[in-house]
Parts: structure tokens; sequence; C-alpha cells
């Protein structure tokens, strides 16, 4: 289970990736509110991991507790994803600080017959959608932007353009990244709708579409005959490699209770199932993302709102560990951090927790473990791969 974004600390390299030492997105959300109330993760041992206002450290946590430092070149949602994964991305994916190249723009527009673009350059979403809006409305060009990550976005107003068509275009984007090596992450379609007279993001319809990645431990888990059931938005990341079950989610209540129902072995698998799943079980691997913190509370600056999303996902963790088997593990994690309290509005480089829980852990402190991939090890352990 990732929390997104809920880094613990600016890593050595920080600043090799425009972020200041002093980001720590949890314990400065934890400052931001005056402490957070999440005792299930605090009996865990998450207070034992370093200081966080609010969060008591126990003499006596019921999981194994650590931080993770990534190995990859990266502060992003795949690259962070990947590594937990078993991919170690050496190179760092393409980034487009001046907005992309003329002959990229032109292939789109051609490749699509969209007329046109607006924008092209690094933008906050959610104030680059209200700043071209009415623009978007006259032409019908798509809001083309990018970030400190290595995205391509399009945003359009579904009310004015199919959601369909947004999707078309986003598969056109992401077939002509591939074809010229433009080494770009991920293209993400972003539709919004007017609300009340301003433009608002519609969660639920957002798709990524990631660059295939090479082996990762999701294909061990189904090769070996088990099912990987991938909540929220984890069958985009790894562009549908290695799922045999998925689900998207409008929020991180929906995303949790989901998950719930999966640990309780409640989730209706049939309706979600790939066409090419063959049944078969040996070991599930239930693989979810929980985007809500830095999509909504992350990039928007909103320190209260990022502090009352840990809380909500905490008053799940008890009701997912009542309905765990003697079989079972929960892993819970980030994937890099974002922090909403320093300037800015990018991911920011930090470390991550990493929370490992089953009814035969005794409070193990892990100490500094060098790689996300530990939890693909984790899994293949647990999984007997």
């Amino acid at each position: 289970m990732v929390i997104d974004s809920m880094g613990i600390g600016a890593m050595p390299d920080c600043r090799e990736f425009n972020d200041t030492e002093k980001c720590n997105t949890l314990r400065n959300v934890c400052e931001f509110n005056k402490g957070l109330n999440v005792p299930n993760m605090q009996k865990m041992g998450l207070g034992n991991i370093q200081e966080f206002k609010g969060i008591e450290k126990t003499e006596t946590p019921i999981a194994d507790y650590g931080t993770m430092q990534e190995k990859s070149k990266g502060k992003d949602t795949t690259t962070g994803h990947w590594e937990m994964a078993g991919i170690v991305s050496e190179k760092p994916f393409a980034t487009f600080p001046d907005g992309f190249p003329d002959e990229l723009i032109q292939e789109f527009i051609e490749e699509t017959n969209c007329g046109g673009v607006l924008a092209n350059c690094p933008a906050s979403g959610t104030a680059i959608i209200e700043k071209l809006n009415d623009e978007h409305h006259s032409t019908k060009f798509p809001i083309v932007y990018t970030s400190a990550d290595s995205v391509y976005q399009i945003a359009v107003d579904t009310d004015l353009i199919p959601l369909e068509t947004l999707y078309e275009w986003c598969e056109k984007a992401r077939e002509i990244l591939d074809n010229g090596n433009w080494n770009v992450s991920r293209v993400i379609a972003r539709p919004y709708k007017i609300i009340d007279g301003k433009p608002v993001r519609i969660s639920k319809d957002r798709r990524d579409y990631s660059m295939k990645p090479s082996h990762t431990v999701l294909d061990d888990v189904k090769n070996s005959g088990g099912r990987v059931i991938g909540i929220g938005k984890i069958e985009d990341i790894f562009s549908k490699s290695g799922i045999t079950h998925a689900i998207h989610t409008g929020s991180n209540k929906e995303g949790l209770e989901l998950t719930l129902k999966a640990v309780k072995n409640e989730l209706d698998l049939e309706k979600i199932a790939y066409s090419d799943y063959k049944n078969g079980k040996n070991g599930d691997f239930i693989f979810t993302n929980l985007v809500d913190t830095d999509m909504l509370f992350g990039h928007r600056n909103d320190a209260e709102g990022y502090g009352k999303a840990i809380e909500e996902i905490d008053t799940y963790v008890d009701d997912i560990m009542d309905n765990m088997s003697d079989n079972d593990l929960l892993i819970i994690t980030a994937d890099h951090g974002c922090d909403p309290t320093v300037e800015g509005t990018d991911h920011t480089r930090e470390y991550v927790p990493v929370l490992v829980y089953s009814k035969y852990n005794h409070g193990k402190d892990l100490g500094l473990i060098n790689g996300f991939d530990y939890i693909a090890k984790l899994v293949k352990d647990w999984l007997n791969l």
C-alpha cells in the first residue's frame, strides 16, 4: 500500500533535483497540523523511524519499521513504483523545463488532428487549466503541459472534447514519444469539467500512459500462477505489465475500501480480471496506490488537507490488519516526497518510510535500507518465488 509522496526527509543528492534540504513531507505536515492522529501506524512503529509531532514512539511496535533510500535517478511515481517492483533506473527520465520541442508538438498536432495546443510549458495543473480554460473553449485546442517530472500532460474539458478523444490523444502521444525515443516516463490524461463556474479535474477519469517496464516482481507473481490486483493507478504505472486484475479509483477512500475488500476476499475479481487471465491461485499480490496525498494536497501546497488524508488512511489500517490471515503480509510505504510546506509544487527527492506487518513480525528496526527494491525481495520471499 503506497501512500503517494509521503516522504520522510531530503536525500543527500536532493540539490541535484532542485530540492531543499528542508523537505520532509511527513515531519513538516505533522508540524503544520500540530500533530497527526494516526494510532494504527503509530502502533506499527511509524514514530520509531524518526520524530514526527503527534506520532509517538512505542516500546512495543507490532510491525518492522525502517527508512528506504531510492537507488534510481528520479523522484517520480514511475521511478519509485518500478524500483519497488525490482527495476532500478540508472538513467533519469527526460524532463522539459522549457516546454516540449517544436518538432514533438508539431508531430502530436499532425497525428491527432487536434488543430493546435495551448501552454506547452511546465505548470501546476490546476493553475494552467484555470488560466487557459476560456482559450481552450474558444479554440478547442488541448492544454499540454509538463512539470519537474517526466510527464506529458493533456488537459481538456470533457464537456467540450469527449473523454474517449482525450484518451486517444494520450495513446497517440505515448506512441510518438516511444517511437522517437524521447524517454518520457508518463503521458497523463487530465480531464476536467466546469463545476459551479470553475474548472475541476475529475480524478476518477485520469489515466496514466507509462513506458512499458522490463521484467518485474509483478511478472514473477503472475507467471507463477498468482493474481496481481492493481488498485488505483497501478495498472497505468506498469502499463498493464504483470497485472491480472485492476480497478481505478476516484479517491483514497475508495482505494482503501477496495483494498480491505480484497484482503477479506470480497472483491468481485471476475469483473476486473484481464481478458488474458487464466484462473489459477498461487498467492495474491494486492498493490494499492493512494494518490490523494500527492495529487490533491502535495502539489497544491495544502498541508492541512495532506494531514487529514494521512489520518483517513490510518482509520483503515486496523481493519486491514484484523482481516489478514496468518499467511498475509502488509507493507506500507511511499514512492517519493511532495512536501506541501516548502517552495514549489513539484515532487521532492526524499527517503520514504516502510512498515512491514504480519502475525509473525516482532517490531524489528530495519534501519536504513538501500533501495526500494527491498519491497520486491520481500514479496518474492513471502510468496516463495
